[in-house]
């Protein structure tokens, strides 16, 4: 499959992980990792978080970012809730012009009976990454399984993003 990172410009400013950088400034680089080509939505996101923080909410990054970028830019499910697992990885996916082949129907209990959101997660990730994306997880400790999407280019990026933001981020392929 072709890599199609082409398509989009590269709105990441890099920056430097020993430099001390305000945390909306990291914010805006993820939300634009986590929007790629699509700055209004980032945008949108930016502002909404930016009340958030003034309202005093005090979480990890991708806590706060949890509710405002549900179903657009990322996604959180419950431990055992794959069916809505595969819902959001496929609004996120159509997001890009992409499908995920599940390797089978998901609306076959069976199918589904057959899978957790780890393997699914797995699964996702490895379908993604054929088209130039990367399916990230963070840590939501036993409560779900939270995450996004960013172009495989921007994978360093999204790595040092989570390094100076101090949470805990990993392929999805390793959400098990």
């Amino acid at each position: 499959m072709p890599d199609n990172t082409a398509d989009y410009e590269d709105d990441f400013d890099p920056f430097d992980p020993e430099e001390t950088q305000a945390p909306e400034v990291l914010a805006w680089n993820l939300l634009l990792l986590i929007n790629p080509g699509d700055e209004d939505s980032a945008l949108r996101q930016f502002e909404l978080l930016r009340e958030r923080l003034a309202g005093g909410a005090d979480a990890p990054l991708p806590w706060l970012l949890r509710d405002i970028v549900d179903w657009t830019a990322g996604f959180f499910v419950a431990p055992d809730d794959t069916q809505g697992l595969t819902e959001a990885i496929d609004e996120l996916a159509a997001r890009f012009g992409l499908t995920i082949d599940w390797g089978g129907d998901r609306d076959d209990e069976g199918f589904m009976d057959d899978h957790d959101v780890p393997s699914l997660l797995s699964l996702a990730h490895h379908r993604l990454r054929e088209h130039g994306y990367t399916l990230w997880c963070w840590n939501a400790d036993s409560e779900g399984y939270g995450g996004w999407m960013a172009l495989r280019r921007d994978d360093d990026g999204m790595r040092a993003l989570a390094q100076v933001l101090q949470f805990e981020l990993r392929p999805a392929s390793e959400a098990g």
